[in-house]
């Protein structure tokens, strides 16, 4: 794994040096600036995953630059401002102005480590809050006993410790993105971060931008290749990236190497990339639609997920853990199946697979009473669930439900009819729908129609 990035600011030399030198005895990569120039050609170089900041410099102040990164979006990484001259009003400032912390000089070592690694884990359990706070799933072992899944997880297992691209494929739901955080877990690079991009959930001008990030002028807008330099970035749909993009993202293969959109300088990262595809690739290229070099490259270490009805034995798991995870982490209710209700669960065919299922257990917790899920009850949650043009069968209404309840079933039925429809691309349901995205994410969210997260 790249060993964590700290920029050191500070026009000291004789300090700037000697922390340099410590934090490499410590295994940090460290980069110097002895001004905000500097600083903010290093910044735009490669991006630190800590900033030790002197506040008083001769060019430009400490408080001033980090005015000046804070304004131009958030952070990107934690902030620790350094100063012998500090007082209650540059401490209050700093920290209003997104710093971390505050140590005064003379430096103690034994502090500035201390710092350091509480910076890095405040840092870790915000993004675990973030995680929490979208209904992403936390890096769990795949569910589920049966042959297939104790074979996949020891294939993910040895993958995982390889240092080449993966590609994971499978139907929708099936679990890929489930199984991209557990490589990333068992990998060398755990410590590192895991970040993840859709791409059918961006527009095809943006996506360049998402994944290289921006520069304009002095202020820079960090990708997701950056932000999960030392980890794993994973690339669902990739199937849906232009080929444009797919030329860029193959030439980071290749050399490690990428310019940010306006940018005219290289940028080095050191990640490993997991692509996710529920289309068949072997097809998208004969019809032109995906490059045949990027495809070899990812192809090298393929990982495939069987859908959920070719190893129903782990549906009795997967519901167990399910209810355990809406209990815990969405304050829902507890109940339990039935012994009818799990036998007709394992004799459905789960065409949405895993993430059908996940959907399916949050509805039943959310609508239902009582502690024991009974079998009439899955049957109507099961029917509810059914796209509404299934071969041309046309859906029972729910006139015996209060309005609110079927409005709510009949806006489930419908979205996820025509998420099918679009391949899955939250884009292309927007325009289908005559829905703001930012309105439809809600939407989605508040009927427990998961698109992409933790079951893919």
């Amino acid at each position: 794994m790249t060993s964590r990035h700290i920029l050191v600011v500070d026009d000291e030399p004789d300090i700037r040096n000697l922390v340099r030198d410590i934090l490499e005895d410590e295994g940090y990569t460290v980069t110097t600036a002895e001004n905000g120039d500097t600083a903010r050609r290093a910044r735009r170089t490669r991006r630190p995953d800590l900033v030790l900041l002197d506040i008083w410099m001769e060019d430009v102040d400490g408080i001033s630059l980090l005015r000046e990164w804070s304004e131009s979006g958030d952070l990107p990484c934690p902030v620790v401002m350094m100063s012998g001259h500090g007082t209650v009003e540059t401490a209050v400032e700093a920290t209003r102005l997104g710093a971390y912390d505050f140590i005064e000089k003379p430096i103690s070592l034994a502090k500035l480590l201390l710092t350091i690694e509480r910076a890095f884990e405040s840092e870790r359990l915000q993004r675990e809050n973030i995680d929490l706070r979208g209904h992403v799933q936390p890096v769990v072992e795949p569910v589920g006993k049966s042959a297939i899944m104790n074979q996949l997880r020891e294939q993910a297992r040895k993958i995982a410790q390889h240092k080449s691209w993966v590609l994971i494929s499978g139907e929708a739901g099936s679990g890929k993105t489930t199984f991209a955080h557990y490589m990333h877990d068992q990998s060398p690079r755990h410590e590192g971060p895991f970040v993840e991009i859709a791409v059918g959930s961006i527009s095809e001008e943006n996506s360049a931008e998402e994944l290289f990030g921006h520069e304009d002028g002095d202020t820079v807008h960090y990708g997701r290749l950056e932000q999960a330099n030392g980890g794993t970035l994973c690339i669902g749909d990739i199937a849906d990236m232009d080929l444009q993009t797919q030329a860029r993202l193959l030439s980071v293969l290749q050399t490690h190497t990428f310019k940010r959109i306006g940018g005219s300088e290289d940028v080095e990262v050191d990640l490993r990339i997991i692509a996710t595809t529920h289309r068949n690739l072997d097809e998208e290229v004969s019809a032109g639609r995906f490059r045949e070099d990027l495809f070899y490259h990812l192809n090298v270490l393929p990982l495939h997920i069987p859908p959920l009805r070719d190893h129903e034995d782990d549906v009795h798991d997967l519901l167990n853990f399910y209810i355990d995870y809406m209990v815990t982490h969405e304050r829902l209710s507890y109940r339990h199946f039935s012994v009818a209700a799990q036998n007709r669960l394992r004799s459905y065919d789960w065409p949405g697979n895993i993430r059908e299922l996940k959907n399916l257990v949050q509805r039943l917790l959310i609508l239902g009473s009582g502690d024991e899920i009974e079998l009439v009850e899955v049957e109507r949650a099961i029917s509810a669930q059914q796209p509404a043009a299934a071969v041309g069968a046309v859906p029972e209404l729910p006139y015996d439900l209060p309005l609110r309840e079927a409005r709510e079933q009949f806006e489930y039925n419908y979205l996820v009819h025509q998420l099918q429809a679009v391949g899955g691309s939250i884009g292309k349901l927007a325009k289908r729908v005559g829905m703001e995205r930012t309105h439809l994410y809600r939407k989605l969210r508040s009927l427990g129609i998961d698109h992409k997260k933790g079951n893919e």
